[in-house]
């Protein structure tokens, strides 16, 4: 489904001449497609599922964060334009991403589900968290809440 919303949009972005969303969507189906390719030979070959290509776009978008803060060090104020478009139009094929109290919900479920005591537990909780809600929960932000929440 994601996979066939990325073809479309990337259909209707050539036939609005816009060059931006066409060249940033070719990107990352030239990445699914690797993807696609690396994972065949462990017996995929129907091609990756929807979390991995959420957790594909989650990459690409921190790739470029990491970029814009790299090129306002440099003053490339046309490059961090670039990379904030490039977000944007990334964005749109994520889910909608969880706020502070929705995470802070998640993690504590996890933590009484797990039955999680100290920090030590705090693997089977990631592994909770990412087995449930990858895509919508950024991890490495969830990672020091788990952290703080269990040395509490």
């Amino acid at each position: 489904m994601l996979r066939q919303r990325l073809s479309d949009s990337l259909k209707e972005a050539m036939k609005a001449r816009d060059q931006r969303v066409v060249s940033t969507l070719r990107m990352v189906l030239a990445q699914l497609k690797d993807r696609d390719i690396a994972a065949r030979p462990s017996g995929n070959s129907s091609g990756i599922g929807e979390s991995e290509i959420e957790e594909l776009l989650m990459k690409m978008v921190k790739q470029r964060q990491e970029s814009i803060t790299l090129y306002k060090q440099g003053n490339r104020a046309d490059l961090v334009q670039q990379e904030e478009e490039e977000i944007a139009i990334i964005e749109r094929f994520m889910p909608k991403q969880m706020d502070e109290s929705e995470a802070a919900a998640a993690i504590d479920a996890a933590v009484a589900e797990t039955g999680a005591q100290s920090v030590k537990d705090m693997g089977k909780v990631m592994a909770k968290l990412k087995e449930r809600f990858a895509g919508r929960l950024d991890l490495s932000k969830a990672g020091a809440l788990v952290r703080q929440r269990l040395s509490q």
